[in-house]
């Protein structure tokens, strides 16, 4: 009992320097080590719907659902939603709210597996590298708009090949040849006999100008300068946005976690009132019900929730620690999830109005001409985009558009990584010393992302984007924050700690999930992606890139940075602790909380007063003690 007295005593003293006392009630100490809080409610909503509403619901939620049998996707994807990405988004919002700390400090709740939050820092660091590279390109492509005649266009460029072609003549498939055949052990193309290849100049474009691919992975050849700038640009932005911390991406998500309403609504009206459109949309929401039977359909369906959502990137904890104490998040919440479903239906209807009308021009099948990634946006949309009046114009809207929706994603997520270390850092708070750590990081992570604006940046980029923030890691990490809540710190005792901040309790279904139904979903998939795991590939226009082994051994090395954080802290933490085993686990299963955190039965039962002082120290607590797992 000495032993968890003392560690309560230092967890006070911890927390009270990060200012983690009761964000309602004026606190003491320095001004410049007291946490800020959002300056309005609907600064954190459109914070939370900037960060989760990006690049995966504009296109990676379309493609996957056209690839896994169009409307009957939407019935795993709806499940998934319900029984894991709504109750650990929940999670993450109240935990950082209760904790008043960023993703790493919110895990002082379940100290044995704090290093839930150190994997959490991790994959959001590592997501912030490439993810502003999609953003790169973005505003490589905004910067050509502003000419008369878009140069993807036409096929008078110095890119062009001889196959460039504006006037498409449908394929003549009876006197086609679909054999695969190799290209340096790690390409595979088509060998189409008695046919004419045709190309669409946005894809030389895409391909031949703004990747500029080399042949693989191990041939990375030069900078490409003009994106390097770009990408200097990008981060400069996304500096300024997030260096004065919440009170100035408060402000920022005003604008762009809503102008990307009005564009996407503007480009629906002129999509559908193409020729073809019609037939994209059938192909959008016909539903393939044979393809619930394949396995891969849930996988995609799982896997595209928690990516949505952002659970397990730290970032969501970070945004629900900026509120105040006893601010409604359960609410606020369920309007969150609403808009980031409504978005990735909503980003369906206007990608596949656009691919029918492409399907409908080149005479091909609307799965011949979607493809997955950033393809879907980089080359689906320009070539639409130049059929349009005004073509410059649209364009230049679009790709800012497109812009915004990767950028509130970026800053909050070096927002995220910036919460958590500054609170375990607190001295990053005084005077500018804040502000040159977000400028030191911004730096390193330029200098890092300039591997993927070489010859070979879009392998680099394939690579991280496969490897180091989703499908694994993610799962894992939704599957170890459920067993800290529901069975270490109690899920009774969690939603005694939710009551305290807003008044009522959550619905029952919440619970039910964290305990049994996320975890068993999470685990799952899981053994589902390995037993059917496959070589990673890169498909594009020429044929499909195989990568070697040692890339895919680079790719392991990066997922697993994250979640080895996990066991790794559990070890050290147990090893730390004194006593018998039973007395090591009381100790590293005791939350570090404060005074006002802690509940009525709680403090009578350590003999405190309800007007004790909140310097008081907390009783302790174990799991050990109560059963507050049950349902």
């Amino acid at each position: 009992m000495a032993g968890n007295e003392e560690s309560y005593t230092d967890a006070l003293d911890l927390t009270a320097t990060n200012g983690a006392a009761n964000v309602d009630e004026k606190e003491e100490g320095s001004e410049t080590d007291k946490r800020p809080t959002w300056g309005h409610k609907v600064e954190f909503i459109l914070s939370c719907v900037g960060f989760a509403v990006g690049f995966g619901n504009v296109w990676r939620f379309p493609y996957l659902c056209y690839r896994n049998g169009g409307g009957a996707f939407l019935i795993p994807y709806f499940i998934c939603l319900v029984a894991g990405g709504v109750p650990v988004f929940f999670l993450e919002i109240f935990l950082g709210q209760f904790m008043s700390q960023g993703g790493i400090g919110c895990w002082k709740i379940c100290p044995i597996l704090q290093g839930i939050g150190f994997a959490t820092t991790v994959i959001c660091f590592l997501g912030n590298i490439y993810y502003i590279i999609i953003l790169n390109w973005a505003a490589y492509f905004f910067g050509r708009s502003f000419t008369s005649l878009l140069p993807w266009s036409h096929c008078e460029n110095p890119w062009n090949t001889e196959y460039c072609t504006t006037n498409f003549t449908k394929p003549d498939t009876g006197g086609m040849n679909m054999t695969n055949a190799t290209m340096d052990g790690n390409m595979t193309a088509f060998n189409t006999t008695n046919t004419t290849l045709q190309i669409s100049p946005v894809v030389e474009f895409w391909e031949n100008k703004v990747l500029n691919m080399s042949e693989g992975v191990g041939e990375l050849g030069e900078v490409q300068w003009d994106l390097a700038v770009c990408l200097l640009c990008v981060w400069i932005v996304v500096y300024f946005c997030v260096f004065k911390g919440v009170k100035s991406t408060g402000k920022v998500v005003y604008f762009t976690a809503t102008f990307p309403y009005v564009m996407l609504t503007v480009l629906l009206i002129r999509g559908v009132t193409l020729e073809g459109a019609a037939d994209g949309l059938f192909f959008y929401l016909n539903p393939d019900w044979e393809r619930l039977k394949d396995h891969k359909v849930w996988i995609d369906a799982g896997t595209q929730i928690f990516y949505s959502f952002a659970i397990g990137w730290g970032c969501m904890p970070a945004l629900g620690s900026y509120n105040k104490f006893h601010n409604d998040s359960y609410k606020q919440c369920f309007l969150i999830a609403a808009v980031n479903c409504f978005t990735s239906l909503y980003s369906g209807l206007v990608v596949f109005s656009v691919l029918g009308f492409m399907a409908k021009e080149q005479g091909l099948d609307i799965k011949d001409v979607a493809a997955s990634g950033p393809g879907l946006v980089f080359i689906a949309y320009p070539r639409a985009l130049s059929l349009m009046p005004l073509a410059p114009l649209w364009s230049c809207l679009f790709f800012f558009m497109i812009i915004l929706v990767g950028l509130d994603s970026q800053f909050v997520g070096v927002e995220g990584v910036v919460t958590a270390v500054v609170d375990m850092i607190p001295y990053l708070r005084r005077g500018y010393n804040r502000e040159l750590f977000i400028a030191g990081m911004c730096v390193f992570n330029f200098l890092l992302g300039l591997t993927m604006v070489t010859n070979g940046g879009i392998y680099v980029f394939k690579l991280f984007e496969y490897y180091s923030a989703s499908g694994i890691s993610l799962l894992f990490m939704a599957f170890s924050e459920c067993v800290a809540i529901a069975w270490i710190f109690g899920a009774n005792r969690f939603y005694d700690s939710i009551e305290l901040m807003i008044g009522y309790r959550p619905l029952v279904w919440f619970k039910i999930c964290w305990t049994v139904l996320t975890p068993l979903i999470t685990v799952g998939i899981v053994l589902f992606m390995c037993v059917t795991w496959s070589p990673m590939e890169f498909q594009h226009f020429t044929g499909t890139y195989y990568f070697p082994s040692w890339a895919e051994g680079i790719g392991w090395v990066m997922m697993a940075m994250a979640i080895i954080c996990v066991p790794v802290t559990a070890v050290v933490k147990m090893w730390q602790a004194k006593g018998t085993l039973q007395e090591r686990w009381r100790e590293v299963t005791t939350p570090q909380l404060q005074y006002h955190q802690l509940r009525d039965k709680d403090r009578l039962a350590r003999g405190l007063r309800f007007d004790s002082e909140p310097s008081t120290p907390p009783p302790p607590y174990s799991s050990l003690q109560q059963n507050d797992t049950e349902l």
